[in-house]
């Protein structure tokens, strides 16, 4: 009976693991349109800044050249940078943001992805100028990029 029972238990753990999903080791957010609501946070100013709304492109893919999410506030100076150190595990996304040049800007990304929202914060330094500061996104996908979608942004 003990041999029966063993086996039995055996044979449910083993179709019970069977049936458990595939685990990625992290993933993007899927390629899409995505509304994102970004805020600009100084230290020692609590709230001073509105949410901006944006909706853009996603790839979908990383890139050498690109930011996986890009940095939404104006005039900021991480277009022409790379990520470095990227790490995915679970639902996490996290890199470095490496400017070319010398005292250029850098940051440093954390991203809780889903397969259509992200969240995350994006902790900045602006180079020569040492000056810190941290952005907060919030995104929900809102559909499919139309052909030749780039940016087209929505402040409120």
């Amino acid at each position: 009976m003990t041999v029966s029972r063993t086996l039995s238990i055996a044979t449910i753990l083993v179709m019970a693991i069977q049936t458990q999903p595939p685990r990625t080791e992290g993933r993007l957010p899927q390629n899409g349109s995505y509304e994102i609501a970004a805020r600009l946070e100084l230290p020692h100013l609590e709230r001073w800044a509105v949410d901006k709304k944006t909706i853009i492109c996603l790839p979908g893919v990383l890139s050498n050249n690109l930011l996986p999410i890009p940095i939404i506030s104006a005039n900021n100076p991480f277009g022409k940078c790379s990520t470095a150190n990227v790490t995915m595990e679970d639902s996490k996304l996290e890199y470095d943001i490496i400017c070319p040049g010398r005292g250029s800007a850098k940051g440093h990304a954390i991203y809780i992805v889903s397969i259509n929202k992200f969240s995350g914060r994006v902790a900045m330094v602006l180079g020569a100028k040492n000056m810190t500061m941290t952005e907060v996104q919030e995104a929900r996908r809102i559909g499919s990029c139309s052909p030749g979608a780039l940016n087209l942004s929505l402040t409120q």
